[in-house]
């Protein structure tokens, strides 16, 4: 994987990327949110870009995912009405878009956005109208995953789920469980991930990142999920690790925020270099990218500095993304060949695998 030449931040930039965990209540830009402070009572009193950076972007050195999750306390007052739900989903769609992400699944909590009223069918379909306008400007396709929150109650994650089941078809691509990990195990909610199985929606859990890998198994053989978000842990169960490599469960990282979050303590003990010598379907992600100050590139970038990435390393991360993403077989097969031939025309050589040692094709 070590390789002198390696890829210039240019080119990570020009490469189709997808981003299949991103949080739309985490990655407002920072002008909107400067914007909408002077029109919701946000508690901070924001005069510049600079102001809202300083509040709103985490230091690597956050104390913790309690720490980090206090900006949601902001960013949420700002996204209460539909015509701001559909900005800011239009929005992180276009900024998207300017870094050739080409596939991104956004997910939020319908829940967290009811305080002024508004039902969760019209949360979707504000979301949906913004990703919508973006699809027709800019060509990029996106899709909704519907979040239930662990430490709010498996009631909620009921309703949510039947929200997710309604709107399958219509922009929900997926169903997922956010929020506090330790305490609030996933199989509690386990009935809501039935339910959404029963009409064949995608699943993934976050799990592993703020406790062990009881979690992560909890999350597979309990809720049946598809992909993992985060799963930093799983490095600490061999077993379970060879038993999601072997299943092709993807795994959602995203480096900045593992590092605020403390889920990693430092960039060299994140077990991504493993996963990918191993094989594993690993994926790259922003999580938020106002929270995190962060975009696909940079996280592209991150790696490749950190993890010394040869160009093949990268691309097998990115082709990851593509193969792991919530849409039906014929759409990504013809998105994935379409990604081929943008590799090649920039002059991209892409072998399909990490080390010749170990060639996974499926």
């Amino acid at each position: 994987m070590i390789d002198s030449s390696r890829p210039s931040l240019e080119f990570l930039h020009a490469l189709p990327k997808t981003d299949l965990h991103v949080h739309l209540d985490g990655s407002l830009r920072l002008a909107t949110v400067l914007e909408l402070s002077k029109r919701f009572d946000t508690g901070y009193e924001f005069n510049t870009l600079e102001d809202v950076r300083a509040i709103c972007e985490v230091p690597d050195d956050c104390e913790s995912l309690v720490d980090y999750l206090r900006v949601f306390d902001i960013t949420l007052k700002m996204m209460q009405e539909e015509p701001e739900l559909t900005r800011i989903a239009y929005e992180l769609a276009e900024d998207a878009h300017r870094e050739n992400v080409r596939y991104m699944e956004v997910r939020y909590s319908p829940l967290l956005h009811t305080d002024k009223g508004l039902a969760y069918d019209p949360i979707v379909a504000a979301v949906q109208k913004g990703l919508d306008q973006a699809r027709r400007q800019y060509g990029i396709i996106t899709g909704q995953i519907i979040c239930g929150i662990r430490h709010i109650s498996t009631e909620s994650s009921l309703e949510l789920a039947d929200l997710a089941v309604r709107w399958k078809g219509h922009g929900v691509v997926g169903f997922d469980l956010a929020g506090a990990e330790k305490d609030f195990p996933a199989k509690d909610h386990i009935e809501a991930f039935q339910r959404v199985l029963n009409e064949n929606i995608n699943i993934t859990i976050h799990a592993g990142e703020a406790f062990g890998p009881e979690s992560i198994h909890q999350a597979l053989h309990y809720c049946r999920a598809h992909r993992i978000g985060h799963g930093t842990h799983l490095i600490e169960d061999t077993d379970l690790m060879n038993w999601v490599n072997d299943h092709r469960i993807a795994v959602e990282v995203c480096l900045v925020s593992n590092l605020q979050t403390k889920a990693i303590p430092d960039f060299q003990s994140h077990p991504i270099l493993r996963f990918m010598e191993e094989g594993m379907r690993v994926t790259l992600n922003t999580d938020n990218r106002l929270v995190s100050g962060t975009t696909m590139t940079k996280e592209l970038a991150l790696a490749v500095e950190h993890y010394n990435l040869s160009e093949d390393a990268v691309l097998t991360l990115i082709m990851n993304g593509f193969k792991s993403a919530f849409l039906p077989l014929k759409e990504k097969s013809l998105l994935i060949d379409q990604v081929l031939a943008e590799f090649s025309s920039l002059g991209a050589k892409f072998s399909g695998e990490i080390y010749r040692r170990r060639r996974v094709h499926l």
